[in-house]
């Protein structure tokens, strides 16, 4: 049995997903992680950088993420958008035009698109306004159009002419990218489209909203392309044709030289049409059936127009944007990642309350009283206990250490857990080296593996800032209590819903992190 996932059900999705990251009851964000996937361990390896292994989607993996995150931002719907294939307007090139048939059977001409969206039969001009193309110039025997000759740069709300070159393009305006979204969300694949198109109150977009809309504006088909111009009508221009079908009120002016049709400009759009014909019986109802003209009226989208541009355009993907910066520690500028992904609603540290705050630290830190030595990025650091389960040893990674304030923090994941088999295979001391003690606010140094640092524990600070200098407050993003400090969220909490390694990224503290995560529903 032939079954299909229409292009309207991705539309839906996207529509979706973008409603439930806006919901106040949801909380998205985006994620860095995974500081030192070249350690051999679990879920890395030796040449992550040269060949980037690809995510696995499984619990275990998802999990083993969710232990290796370190910081997370909110997405919030400033920080989210629809988007569409860039297409920017040139000069001398042929555009397709909008049409509501294109399929295997009726390939576009110019792209031999199967489906709308695949066909270029829309542009964004030089100013970043986005236009709909209406007619170009196609008629039977010039299948592809004429090449445009004239940039369209009018905020008209019904369709027009660009310039005076006569290459036959007409062109419906939709909108203008945003200035901000400019910024943001630039891309040299993609088009932003504005939020929130069918409740805005922007005064421009509801102008083009409202005039697609057949309900106010009953000028709803805009163009009827001639596939066969026939012969033996009756010669005359202007000549006035009803357009019939499911809709109501649709006429079309016909243009007859020597027996052939040549133009057909729409006079009456009609309203609530799904189809249509075009009626010559008025110019000869005795044409002979192998030389009848075929003129196809073009069905705009939904209501009209403009009504929906997300139906119109296609917006099956999703742009979200993320920055990472250094304003309050929350993002340390020397730390590395290798793991950039989504997680949905994780949850407050020792609580089943979802997390809300703009951003997270999911590492825990250790405030330093004294240290000898550099801690290393990615490094196993280790202390021995004395509180609790004295004598074993506590032991975690490495995500970043910052000189000025003596906090280093880390982070603790499974492969903490096993040998250099890095699986589930027994061995001598398994019931104590197998599990993972937490670190403790002791005399008892931590120490570095690899740089071989050592830390005294600073037992008596606690709070969530510093002055080391004198001079400066510094925000530690996190609170301390006797020297340490604990996730702002539990471990693994949320649902990861997207996943991206990459070679390892090196953070400095001269540039920011600029994340943008395309979603294609």
């Amino acid at each position: 049995m032939s079954a299909i996932v229409t292009d309207q059900f991705r539309i839906l999705n996207a529509n979706n997903f973008i409603e439930s990251v806006e919901s106040d009851s949801n909380s998205y964000y985006v994620f860095i992680g995974l500081p030192n996937p070249t350690l051999v361990g679990y879920g890395r390896s030796e040449n992550w950088n040269t060949s980037t292994p690809d995510p696995i989607d499984n619990f275990s993996s998802n999990a083993h993420s969710g232990d290796t995150m370190m910081f997370g931002r909110k997405i919030s719907s400033a920080n989210i958008r629809r988007i569409i294939r860039r297409i920017d307007w040139t000069a001398g090139t042929k555009y397709e035009i909008y049409r509501d048939d294109y399929s295997t059977l009726n390939q576009s001409p110019i792209m031999k698109a199967s489906r709308l969206y695949d066909a270029n039969y829309y542009v964004m001009n030089s100013d970043y306004k986005v236009y709909i193309c209406i007619d170009n110039g196609s008629i039977e025997g010039n299948e592809t159009g004429n090449i445009s000759q004239d940039e369209p740069n009018f905020t008209d709300l019904e369709p027009s002419r660009a310039g005076n070159s006569g290459d036959g393009y007409v062109w419906k305006y939709l909108y203008t990218v945003s200035p901000s979204d400019i910024i943001k969300f630039d891309s040299t694949e993609y088009i932003t489209v504005p939020n929130s198109w069918d409740k805005t109150t922007d005064s421009q977009i509801r102008s083009i909203r409202e005039n697609g809309d057949s309900s106010i504006n009953s000028n709803q088909i805009k163009h009827v392309y001639i596939d066969k111009q026939g012969g033996n009508y009756a010669d005359g221009l202007g000549q006035e044709c009803k357009i019939i079908g499911d809709g109501t009120g649709g006429k079309a002016r016909v243009d007859v030289v020597n027996g052939k049709i040549t133009n057909v400009t729409v006079s009456a759009g009609g309203k609530g049409y799904s189809y249509g014909l075009v009626d010559l019986g008025t110019l000869n109802s005795a044409v002979p059936a192998n030389n009848r003209a075929k003129l196809v009226p073009v069905i705009p989208p939904s209501l009209g127009h403009g009504y929906d541009a997300y139906n119109e355009l296609g917006t099956d993907k999703v742009l979200i944007y993320a920055r990472f910066d250094d304003s309050t520690k929350d993002f340390p500028t020397d730390t590395k990642f290798a793991q950039v992904g989504i997680v949905k609603n994780p949850t407050a540290v020792g609580t089943a309350n979802t997390y809300t705050e703009t951003n997270f630290s999911s590492l825990q830190s250790i405030k330093f009283s004294t240290i000898n030595g550099t801690p290393v990025v990615g490094e196993r650091i280790t202390q021995v206990t004395e509180k609790v389960n004295a004598g074993n040893e506590a032991t975690g990674y490495v995500a970043s250490y910052d000189k000025t304030t003596q906090v280093l923090k880390y982070f603790r994941d499974r492969s903490l857990n096993y040998t250099t088999t890095q699986d589930q295979t027994d061995y001598a001391g398994i019931s104590t080296t197998g599990r993972i003690y937490a670190f403790e606010d002791s005399s008892n140094a931590v120490r570095g593996q690899s740089s071989g640092f050592s830390g005294s524990v600073d037992t008596d600070f606690t709070g969530i800032s510093i002055n080391p200098t004198g001079t400066k407050l510094i925000n530690l993003g996190s609170t301390f209590v006797n020297g340490l400090s604990l996730s702002e969220i539990n471990k693994g909490s949320g649902e990861l819903i997207y996943l991206d390694n990459r070679p390892l990224i090196a953070r400095n503290e001269r540039q920011k992190e600029d994340v943008k995560i395309i979603l294609e529903f």
